[in-house]
């Protein structure tokens, strides 16, 4: 049999409807990243880019390997390891006698279900500490919903998505090294203050010319409030 994968995959909808994509990450039974994988969906809610994800994922991995799936939408998980059977069995129909959403997306990962050995896994999103494999693929989704451009390994990135936690950490070490150094190290400081990221009360519009929702995670920069990885994006 072949050596066990773990993966994580994400979607990300800015505005639920709004732009949108899909992200996932393999890697060895270690748990060690080695290819990651992102793509845009246009405009698409959040439920159809976690299930995008999901299928993506699925279609990526020899099925005679068995896979760790984790996942931080417990409707793209619940929807193909709880709800699936009873609505297949009523005509995919809902309890409440409606169609059920997203059905085309549904049926195709439960076809890639069949016939192989799948454990998934639910972890929280935006935990200090959380699941690293999910930072790292709600992050490559966050970024490609924005820029809707296709990233990851098959397009020539060697380098993985690096988190908004990770960054804002880094910062912060950043930050207290150079407070500790003197008058030139407050500008430093100030500068790693300026990158915190905070959740947006309202909806705007980042410098790059895409829009974010209310409760969005959103960073300062020189031109305003924005996408945190828009912050250091020329204008």
């Amino acid at each position: 049999m072949n050596e066990r994968m773990i993966a994580a995959c994400d979607g990300a909808s800015k505005g639920n409807p709004g732009p949108a994509a899909w992200a996932y990450v393999v890697a060895d039974a270690e748990g060690r990243p080695f290819r990651w994988e992102a793509g845009p969906l246009g405009t698409a809610t959040n439920n159809v880019a976690e299930l995008t994800a999901l299928q993506e994922l699925l279609e990526s991995v020899d099925p005679g390997v068995p896979l760790e799936v984790r996942m931080d939408s417990q409707y793209a998980m619940n929807a193909v390891t709880k709800w699936l059977r009873g609505w297949k069995r009523n005509g995919w129909k809902t309890s409440a006698g409606k169609p059920v959403a997203n059905r085309d997306l549904v049926a195709r990962i439960d076809a890639l279900l069949t016939g192989r050995a799948v454990n998934f896994v639910y972890v929280p999103a935006h935990q200090v500490d959380g699941d690293p494999l999910n930072a790292l693929a709600d992050q490559a989704a966050s970024e490609v919903a924005v820029a809707q451009r296709a990233a990851g390994t098959s397009q020539g990135s060697a380098d993985l998505p690096v988190p908004v936690a990770a960054r804002a950490s880094e910062g912060r070490r950043a930050g207290g090294a150079a407070r500790s150094t003197g008058g030139a190290a407050k500008s430093t400081g100030g500068a790693a203050r300026s990158g915190a990221t905070i959740r947006a009360r309202f909806a705007g519009r980042c410098h790059c010319g895409k829009p974010y929702a209310a409760k969005d995670t959103i960073a300062k920069n020189d031109q305003g409030w924005g996408h945190p990885e828009c912050r250091t994006a020329s204008v």
